[in-house]
This record gives structure tokens, sequence and C-alpha cells, in this order.
């Protein structure tokens, strides 16, 4: 029987797709954690796909199809990152925002968003190669993918194919076209500035995701946020939780700030906000929604997600983005029941 790519090559579109399909989750979180974007990772899987299709002549299966996948993927990213006009700019929220206290930090701004679970599902377990340093799915944690978008586009792309993937430093030179010896030295610059962030978290003393553990956790969280109860919120954090807003700069950490920050918003009190729990990254995360005084409906209000340590949570980290609420199948408004309640 004739083989897959040789179908393929003779304008089989059956025998490309039963080629390539099996890689495409794990080629597009690989962008993602590259681009930090959800929609411009799925643009760049689509570039992917579709330059493989076009070049297939040019598959001189020195490589498997994964590999050649990822190469083509890698320099896309690249080329994408490069490229002015379509470097993501920040996304602003959409309420206005008044004065907020003074941070405990300032860091550099980074643009990244939150990554459904739902694309993570059919992720394969494959096993990374001998170098790699992350799990395959510990590589696509919040904390992970934001150190990420902080380094060059360079940096980025040869530490997750070292240390995520576990290439060989050959390997990623031959895929970059680059030395073994800039790859290296890439590599160690990156290393130095992710180990350099926030300390890394156990994640082995996190809660099981969707655990006994972890549900009670996420609800006293939201019990307190809904019934706006800074002293019951402040009580689930460790000691040197941060607060952080991507892509502002503003960065709040410990129980005395983190209460401030939100005792001081003029969107605080009464019990305003709804959250509607998700996940993002493997971890638990919400659609936020504020009541509106004027109208029978709770509106968007971005999105929440948390980390967690032990038994407690260690960031809260909020998209300011309503646009990200869709990509979680989370609608833009929620009927308020309460005030139609009332109302009756």
């Amino acid at each position: 029987m004739q083989s897959a790519l040789a179908r393929a090559r003779s304008g089989d579109g059956e025998a490309f797709r039963e080629l390539t399909e099996p890689y495409r989750r794990e080629i597009q979180a690989h962008c993602y954690r590259i681009l930090g974007s959800v929609q411009d990772a799925e643009d760049t899987v689509q570039e992917t796909f579709f330059a493989a299709w076009r070049g297939l002549d040019g598959f001189r299966e020195r490589a498997s199809v994964r590999a050649w996948l990822y190469r083509i993927a890698t320099n896309r990213c690249l080329n994408a990152l490069r490229d002015a006009g379509r470097r993501p700019q920040p996304r602003r929220p959409t309420r206005p925002q008044d004065d907020v206290p003074e941070p405990t930090r300032r860091s550099a701004s980074a643009w990244f968003e939150p990554y459904p679970d739902t694309l993570l599902e059919d992720l394969p377990d494959r096993a990374p190669g001998p170098e790699a340093r992350y799990e395959t799915r510990e590589a696509l944690g919040l904390a992970f993918v934001a150190g990420l978008q902080r380094l060059p586009p360079r940096q980025r792309a040869v530490l997750v194919l070292r240390d995520v993937l576990g290439l060989r430093t050959a390997e990623v030179a031959d895929l970059l076209d680059s030395s073994g010896v800039s790859v290296n030295s890439a590599l160690q610059r990156a290393r130095t500035a992710l180990d350099g962030g926030r300390p890394a978290r156990d994640r082995d003393r996190a809660p099981l995701p969707r655990s006994p553990r972890e549900r009670e956790l996420v609800q006293r969280f939201v019990d307190a946020m809904e019934d706006s109860d800074v002293d019951r919120l402040v009580a689930l954090l460790t000691d040197d939780a941060w607060l952080t807003m991507p892509p502002e700069p503003l960065e709040y950490q410990g129980h005395a700030a983190i209460a401030r920050f939100y005792r001081t918003r003029a969107w605080w009190g009464g019990g305003m906000l709804r959250l509607v729990p998700t996940r993002a990254n493997g971890q638990p995360a919400f659609g936020c929604y504020y009541r509106d005084s004027h109208r029978p409906v709770a509106q968007a209000f971005g999105m929440g997600v948390l980390t967690l340590e032990d038994g407690r949570i260690s960031a809260i980290t909020h998209f300011g983005d309503n646009g990200l609420l869709p990509l979680f199948g989370l609608p833009l408004t929620l009927p308020d029941e309460d005030r139609q309640e009332r109302a009756g």
C-alpha cells in the first residue's frame, strides 16, 4: 500500500491530515508558549500546516514529520514576533480605572493571555527529549508562560526547544539555522532571566486539579469575592502571595498590599461581583462579572486565574480583556438573578 507521505505528496489531503493532525494540539501549545496568545497561536498553527502542505516536496525525511512541523512552527512564531504589525499590543480593561494604591513593585510589562484547559484535553503526553527540565503541562503553567514573555524572542524559542521539548543543542541549532555556541549562549541568558524572576512554586504541594481539596479552596475564594469580604479573602492567601494584572506593570505582594488594593477599588463592596468558574493553564480560573445597577445583567469584568500552593492561594492574576471570555465558552453578560428577584 502506498505510504501516507507518498499519497500526500500526490495531492491527497486526507493522507496529509493523517500525517500531521496527531501533532496539532502540541504544536498549538508550543506556539502559545512562544507567543503568549491563544488566537495568535491558532493563526500560526494554520500558517504552519499550510506551509507544510505547500512544502511537502521539500521534506526529505531526514527528521520526523513532528520535528519538521516544530521547525516550521518555531520559525513562524519568530517571524510573527519580529513583525511589528502583528506584535501583540497591551489590551486595556474596558472599564475605566480609578487611581490605584502604590504597588509593591513595578515590573517590566508583559503581554500574555490565559490558555483554556479545553485545549489541553487532547494534548498527547509524549516523553520529552533527554535535555528537558520541565514537564509538558508544567510548561503551560501561567507563571512559566508569563516568564517567557519577558524574554527576547530568540531566547524564548531556545529555552522552549531545549528545556520543554528536550532537544539537544545540535538539534536546536539545526532547527534555527544557528550554531551550537549561539544556542548555548541564548539558553544561558534565558535561564538566568527566568530563574531570576519570582521564586518557582512547588507544584507537588498544590492540590490535585479538580480534587475536593482544590474545589473547597476555590469555593471559599469565590464566596469571599462575591461577598466583598477582604478579611476572608486574604486569609486564603500565602503570606507572600502576589496580585498581578498583566499587561499592567503593577504588582502587589502580601496580605496588607492586596487588602489595600481591593478596599480602594470603586467596584469593591456591596457584593457587586459574580464569578463563573472555568480553568486556564491547568489552574482554577473565573470569568468575572460586575453587577450594573441600571441594568438587569452583570457585565463582563475580565478573567482571573489562581495559582495554588498547599492549601492556600499564592497568586491571583487578573486579565482585564473581556474578549478572552468567549475563548472559555463564557458569555459577556449574565442575568442578575438577585436584582430580578428583588424586582419580582
